[in-house]
């Protein structure tokens, strides 16, 4: 009995410990910063509709992939606070030449790799050399995108190292979004030990960077885990001590999940759900600034959709009010060119192809289509920002069409699949959208839609030489009046190709605990928890 009564009193001091250890913040300050999620931790668990597809973030062109590479990577420079304005990372400065062709980056010391290598110009050059040389489309989809093509194509000539922590970069011609361009996910630094020691399976057995989180495990279809990095270059950051992120594909089941304690933060919430969450005192919503297009593609080379006149008819088919009203509760804005009113550049002056079944129709007779025909439609098989309800939304396109006379059938893939499947250009018309990396307008109209993107994140294959010599030169020009009058004219020709159905700009938001502080949603749709915690 005695052993019993001291074994549970041991217990219980023990336990008290425990919680006292949880309950005390990162820096002394008690009471402010209570390192707790309301489970006795100090993980975050963010809730998902679909797992990532590679931790490879040169590899992937998702943003559940880069959801997470986020906060395990760094890239030489970053984007600042809710914008995208370029602030020192792993470079503490740069040099730039008058003539805008070589850049100088002096980098930061004493910066060590999850696996304890050396953060240094070497690991720059290394990174750079395997995207640059690596001419393979298929795996590096990212750099042809922003980059203009691999080798000699590529608008980087030369990235070599002048010391152990100065790396220079000289470019075929000026970039005017180049520093944008190195601020984004895919061109974050990995370790080259890494690289090299895992070979093709880099990216799923092991993921190494020098960011505030260190990979640990991953589930597939389940959980990916993050733990605290405590030799992290920002000091005192990260105040986590990991983050988790967790694959529930339902938007409502995720919500409960939320309701329940079983997650603590979480995106593709219902915006028909919202108006309950702001009646809840335990939950909060985060809104995402909008940057982002969700659209309907059509593959140009596929018949009938090689037709601009079938691709006219289909924009006239389709109904964005009534998809708004039911299934984004009015929480998006209708979308009439491929990238969103908030980018500098942006085309007001293009008319919308407004819902018109009857001018459809008599486009698709002057096309050789009086009665139509049969195609198929891919719909996403999970929720994102800019599309929360992606299979309801197909089903209100398909009937859409069907009221014209295209009979559209519903298919859709495992994430990954879907991916792959829409990048080869198997799917006649197929839902997909982007959220924008770079706050540029090169970033949506290069990088979706030029020639140079085909086989990477031009899905439509659409090809048009007088839209690429546009775009080219918008790159070299340092003069913004300038770029955003070449830009608006890209949008006039796009527009009247029409490869896509712009459908909505969302206004995205994501919904937590009560007690989640310093979170600030990033409007690219990537996320990094560095100064994120838990308040009591």
């Amino acid at each position: 009995m005695k052993k019993w009564l001291f074994g549970l009193v041991a217990m219980v001091l023990m336990l008290s410990i425990v919680l006292t250890g949880c309950s005390s913040s990162s820096n002394g300050e008690q009471g402010k910063k209570s390192n707790s999620n309301g489970n006795g931790g100090n993980v975050l668990i963010f809730g998902r509709g679909a797992d990532a597809t590679s931790l490879d973030p040169a590899i992937v062109t998702d943003g559940e992939s880069f959801a997470v590479t986020k906060n395990i990577y760094d890239t030489l420079v970053e984007y600042k606070g809710q914008t995208t304005d370029i602030e020192p990372a792993l470079a503490e400065s740069w040099d730039i030449s008058p003539d805008g062709k070589t850049y100088t980056f002096h980098l930061r010391k004493g910066v060590k790799f999850h696996d304890g290598t050396d953060f240094n110009a070497d690991a720059v050059v290394f990174n750079f050399d395997r995207w640059k040389n690596a001419n393979d489309e298929n795996k590096f989809a990212y750099y042809p995108s922003m980059f203009g093509g691999f080798g000699d194509k590529s608008v980087i000539a030369d990235v070599k190292a002048l010391d152990d922590y100065t790396v220079q970069f000289t470019l075929r011609t000026p970039l005017a979004p180049f520093l944008k361009d190195l601020a984004m996910s895919p061109f974050a630094i990995a370790s080259p030990t890494a690289i090299k020691k895992y070979g093709d399976k880099y990216g799923q057995a092991a993921a190494v960077g020098t960011g505030p989180f260190k990979f640990k495990e991953w589930k597939s279809k389940d959980t990916i885990t993050l733990v605290k990095n405590d030799d992290y270059w920002k000091k005192g950051e990260p105040q986590l001590d990991g983050v988790i992120f967790k694959v529930i594909p339902d938007n409502t089941a995720r919500l409960n999940a939320l309701k329940n304690g079983e997650i603590d933060l979480m995106d593709g919430v219902n915006p028909s759900d919202l108006k309950d969450v702001q009646g809840n005192k335990d939950l909060q919503i985060f809104y995402r600034p909008p940057m982002n297009v969700g659209y309907l593609g059509m593959t140009v080379t596929k018949k009938p959709f090689d037709n601009p006149l079938v691709r006219q008819a289909v924009n006239y088919a389709v109904d964005k009010k009534a998809i708004i009203d039911a299934f984004f509760a009015g929480a998006a804005d209708p979308a009439k060119n491929p990238m969103p009113p908030s980018i500098s550049g942006y085309n007001d002056d293009v008319q919308p192809y407004d819902y018109n079944p009857e001018k459809a129709k008599e486009l698709l007779k002057k096309a050789g289509f009086p009665n139509g025909f049969k195609t198929e439609l891919w719909a996403m098989p999970n929720p994102r920002p800019y599309m929360p309800e992606p299979s309801k939304i197909a089903v209100a396109i398909a009937h859409n069409l069907k009221d014209i006379g295209i009979d559209a059938e519903i298919k859709t893939f495992e994430w990954t699949t879907y991916l792959d499947k829409v990048k080869k250009g198997e799917a006649p018309m197929y839902m997909l959208g982007w959220t924008g990396d770079n706050g540029d307008a090169d970033n949506f109209l290069y990088t979706l839609l030029s020639t140079d993107a085909i086989g990477s994140n031009n899905n439509s294959f659409y090809s048009n030489p007088e839209l690429d010599k546009l775009l080219k030169e918008a790159q070299t020009l340092t003069d913004e009046n300038k770029r955003n009058e070449l830009y608006k004219q890209a949008q006039v020709i796009i527009h009247n190709d029409a490869p896509w159905v712009p459908l909505v700009h969302s206004k995205p938001a994501l919904v937590g605990k009560s007690t989640i502080k310093g979170f600030a949603p990033h409007p690219t749709g990537s996320d990094r928890y560095v100064g994120v915690y838990f308040e009591k």
